[in-house]
């Protein structure tokens, strides 16, 4: 089993808190697995049985549990010690106002640690916040990294056709199991229709099954591209579906709160604010977009954009689109008050290309660091800027 120090490391500082722990992440991205992971830790350093509670409301045995109260009264009759209880609720967005539950549990016990998982943003609702009013640390949970890839298929890291390999069929763990590319992709489809659109469409009441398979079509088709309500809607007329803007926007945000697409917005560098304009879209993980891209093959840049966005956020980057006075620079990844700035490119194969990708940093003063990144083996480093293999940045030691 694959040891996810990236987000052990941040968790375990929270092992004993009272704030409730909720880890967050697209179904099939590993989240139970971390779960079990801190459970291990836990026992290791003498926790028994009896005082770590698991319940996974995906399991049948526990479904009469999504009734909340019973789930109170379960739990409640559980804790017969003053000794500490490791409770762990995977998947708690199958009961109904789960949040009572555990806003419940935080205020009525003074033994008891937290830990909660779910697939969508219901986790991060405004209601949910407001009933725990702050006594909660949320951890993102991305799908693996290239580096945690390679790690669990044992596929060599430094060979282009192992790069490929997750940049087609992306990081959902349970796909390492599978080789064969025919086996690879019923997997992922069986995550998406059985898993992700159920409850995308039920969830969230979505009449219209075959709208929404468009849109995410087309969102796939324009991964990294400026999005445009108005070319969406053009797309979707030539689809003989009839969509007002309104609509659209409550099926993006769907797409969103199911955490299949990531909205990135743009940076004004200069203004130094953040705009809620002309922003993009990036999938959470490619395999999906590989099962629902309409031309067959992914466009091979946007991928690996895609691969470096995903990168930096798994990284603990909060990440923007960079607006210069001329244009943009690819990624603005911001941490602990400090920037670096990012240009993604596939290979530096002209001189012009080189211009373009080291010039779009021109008329940024300031002293942050300046990356190009591409697949080249050659170092194109000049005035100042880094250029590094995208390999080689995947694969780099990263602090925790």
């Amino acid at each position: 089993m694959l040891k996810r120090e990236i987000y052990l490391s941040k968790i375990r500082g929270f092992y004993d808190s009272d704030l409730i722990k909720i880890l967050v992440g697209i179904r099939r991205c590993g989240k139970s697995v971390i779960l079990k992971q801190i459970m291990e830790e836990l026992k290791e350093k003498g926790c028994d049985d009896k005082h770590i509670i698991y319940i996974n409301f995906e399991y049948i045995e526990y479904e009469e549990l999504r009734d909340y109260k019973k789930l109170n009264k379960y739990i409640k009759d559980l804790l017969v010690d003053k000794k500490t209880y490791y409770i762990f609720l995977d998947e708690i967005g199958k009961v109904n106002k789960f949040e009572e539950v555990v806003n419940s549990l935080r205020a009525s016990t003074d033994n008891t640690s937290i830990f909660i998982t779910g697939s969508n943003s219901k986790l991060l609702s405004q209601e949910l916040s407001t009933v725990l009013s702050g006594r909660y640390v949320l951890f993102n949970i991305f799908p693996l990294s290239y580096k945690e890839f390679t790690e669990l298929s044992k596929k060599d890291a430094l060979a282009e056709e192992t790069f490929w390999n997750y940049v087609k069929w992306g990081g959902l763990p349970n796909r390492c199991q599978f080789e064969n590319e025919t086996n690879i992709k019923d997997y992922l489809y069986s995550v998406f229709d059985s898993i992700i659109l159920r409850d995308v469409v039920d969830r969230l009441g979505l009449k219209d099954t075959v709208l929404f398979n468009l849109l995410l079509q087309y969102v796939v088709d324009t991964t990294g591209r400026e999005f445009s309500a108005d070319n969406v809607i053009s797309f979707l007329k030539s689809e003989g579906k009839l969509i007002s803007t309104s609509t659209l926007y409550v099926y993006l945000d769907a797409l969103c709160k199911a955490l299949i697409i990531k909205k990135i917005y743009r940076y004004d560098i200069h203004g130094k604010a953040i705009l809620k304009t002309l922003n993009k879209y990036y999938m959470t993980d490619l395999g999906i977009a590989q099962i629902k891209n309409s031309d067959f093959v992914i466009n091979n840049s946007f991928a690996i954009e895609n691969v470096i966005y995903n990168e930096l956020l798994i990284r603990g980057y909060d990440v923007y689109i960079g607006k210069t006075e001329n244009g943009e620079v690819d990624f603005i990844a911001i941490k602990d008050n400090k920037k670096e700035y990012y240009q993604v490119t596939y290979l530096l194969t002209e001189d012009k290309v080189v211009e373009r990708e080291f010039g779009a940093f021109k008329g940024i003063m300031d002293n942050y660091p300046k990356y190009v990144l591409s697949l080249d083996k050659t170092d194109f480093s000049k005035d100042g800027i880094i250029h590094k293999n995208i390999i080689d940045f995947l694969l780099e030691k990263i602090s925790y």
